[in-house]
């Protein structure tokens, strides 16, 4: 539960409503799956309409981003979301990742990825960039930024760099709002949040 009540589907204006409606289908097809609190945070952004339009035109931008792998997009929302904590971006990442291809075992070694076996070299890159964009301060040295520059292009780097900082936004808006797990991974294995248990 939120510390701040969401606007329900009786209460939502005809927008609300429409993006309730796709956000809930796009949600069921990336996960699987539906949840009764799967919608939390965008029921949040609908007490400020221009706002939910202006959130919703990013995540559909985002959405149709096709400059990186699956694979290499999940790792980088993920480790965003496990390096803030967020319950609820952890959770969906989890069960999204999942069906892109990462298995239990790359979930559950996030936590401890630079001694991981599971991981590439690349894989560890993207993760550490990951980690030092979502940290506070950002720290991401030249030598980090060299060894992406040597696998990625200019639009893929930007690309990159995007999938993490907006999964920071979603995580920091809902561990401050309280929004908590959801239900997507239900009792299956997720990646946990830096420092420990969820």
């Amino acid at each position: 539960m939120s510390r701040l009540k969401g606007v329900s589907d009786r209460e939502a204006g005809p927008g609300a409503r429409i993006a309730f409606f796709f956000t809930r289908r796009k949600l069921a097809q990336m996960t699987g799956l539906e949840t009764a609190d799967m919608l939390e945070p965008l029921r949040l952004y609908a007490h400020i309409p221009r706002l939910l339009t202006a959130y919703g035109r990013l995540e559909q931008a985002e959405s149709r981003l096709d400059v990186l792998s699956p694979r290499h997009r999940a790792l980088a929302e993920l480790k965003a979301a496990t390096t803030v904590r967020c319950a609820y971006c952890i959770d969906l990442g989890s069960q999204i990742a999942r069906r892109w291809g990462i298995t239990d075992e790359e979930l559950l070694g996030m936590a401890d990825y630079r001694n991981a076996s599971c991981f590439s070299e690349l894989d560890k890159l993207i993760l550490r960039y990951a980690t030092a964009v979502s940290q506070t301060p950002v720290e991401v040295s030249d030598e980090l930024f060299a060894g992406l520059r040597a696998h990625f292009d200019t639009a893929q780097l930007v690309g990159l760099t995007h999938v993490i900082t907006l999964g920071n936004l979603r995580a920091r808006f809902n561990v401050a709002l309280g929004i908590g797990s959801s239900g997507f991974s239900a009792d299956r294995v997720c990646a946990l949040p830096e420092g420990g248990g969820a």
